[in-house]
């Protein structure tokens, strides 16, 4: 494709470079305003990243942000691919590559927890993004699976990672101010439904609140849930091929 023929916005995420112009080199580009953005991402949150708020970083106005970036949703996909890194290299066999590709996208939303609050609007486009679909697509090719249920698998698991992320996010968010850790948390709340929940009319839910699960802390690792999930969607992947 010639590069005239690349939108605009598609061409900043590649970072396709305008023609040669006489003068001397620009003091503002893509690269370091989206780099920039990340900074204050990592920092303070997403809600701290405006064009505004880029822009005063960097000592230049709004206005002059316009030429390297078109929107703030656009600034947020360029933050997001670049954020996301280069995609790890996986095993072939297809259970360990996925587990590996899925950890390892897991890692990437610790380091970044800003990346899964990110608005969806649409498929990967960037070049890691992109870099990221192939390589759990190498993964899955000697499976036999065709294209459609390649793709319903990558989906499946980049939405459970994304939003194991965010649930994490959001309970220890909750916790917060508290003094309690998960266990403890969990201990409260299993109490305190195990004395409301009617047994007549909630039969199975009584009995969960009765059960040891919410009695006692438990030493499970961290991401206890998140495997358990993950094996869950290897296991149906499985039952695809």
């Amino acid at each position: 494709m010639a590069d005239e023929a690349v939108p605009a916005d598609l061409g900043r995420l590649w970072r396709i470079q305008d023609r040669a112009r006489l003068g001397r080199p620009a003091e503002l580009d893509v690269e370091r305003v989206v780099r920039t953005a990340v900074e204050l991402a990592d920092r303070d949150g997403l809600g701290a990243v405006t064009l505004l708020k880029v822009a005063s970083a960097l000592g230049f106005t709004k206005m002059a942000l316009y030429r390297h970036v078109g929107s703030k949703d656009e600034l947020f996909e360029l933050m997001n691919d670049l954020a996301l890194g280069p995609a790890p290299d996986l095993s072939t066999e297809w259970r360990t590559g996925l587990r590996q590709w899925a950890h390892a996208m897991r890692a990437s939303y610790l380091e970044h927890p800003w990346i899964p609050q990110l608005p969806i609007t649409g498929p990967p486009r960037g070049p890691n993004g992109i870099g990221w679909m192939d390589a759990a697509l190498r993964t899955l090719a000697a499976t036999g699976l065709d294209w459609a249920t390649k793709v319903g698998v990558l989906m499946l698991l980049s939405a459970h990672v994304r939003q194991s992320c965010l649930i994490t996010q959001q309970l220890t968010d909750a916790r917060r101010g508290t003094g309690l850790d998960e266990a403890q948390s969990n201990q409260i709340y299993g109490r305190a439904l195990a004395g409301l929940v009617d047994p007549e009319r909630y039969p199975e839910a009584a009995k969960l609140f009765a059960a040891p699960l919410f009695q006692s802390a438990t030493d499970e690792p961290a991401d206890s849930d998140f495997v358990f999930g993950l094996e869950l969607i290897l296991k149906g992947v499985a039952a695809e091929l």
